[in-house]
């Protein structure tokens, strides 16, 4: 099962204790063919919207951007459960904050 994670941004100020540990988590679950992909995402980004035939393309940011993921990790998992357990360790080590769980359909 393959669960796509986004975190929310946040006002907190990473530190080298976090890039460490960040680190020592993502190599990890590389090593255990976990990870598929990780990355962040531009605040503001382009909004594509379509109504009926017309095709509106609009240029962010948003009012809402703080409200749009900040970054993602694509994982592979047996299980939503897995995938939450990965969820709340990751926020363990990244502190307050938000994360959403999708599962990813093929």
């Amino acid at each position: 099962m393959r669960f796509l994670m986004t975190t929310m941004p946040t006002d907190a100020v990473a530190d080298e204790n976090l890039h460490i540990e960040m680190g020592r988590f993502i190599e990890e679950l590389t090593a255990a063919g976990v990870l598929l992909a990780t990355g962040g995402l531009e605040a503001g980004g382009v909004r594509v919207t379509s109504e009926g035939d017309e095709i509106t393309v609009t240029d962010g940011p948003f009012a809402e951007a703080k409200e749009a993921a900040a970054g993602f990790a694509l994982v592979e998992v047996r299980s939503k459960e897995e995938a939450i357990e990965l969820a709340r360790r990751f926020r363990q080590i990244v502190g307050d904050g938000e994360s959403v769980i999708q599962q990813v359909f093929s």
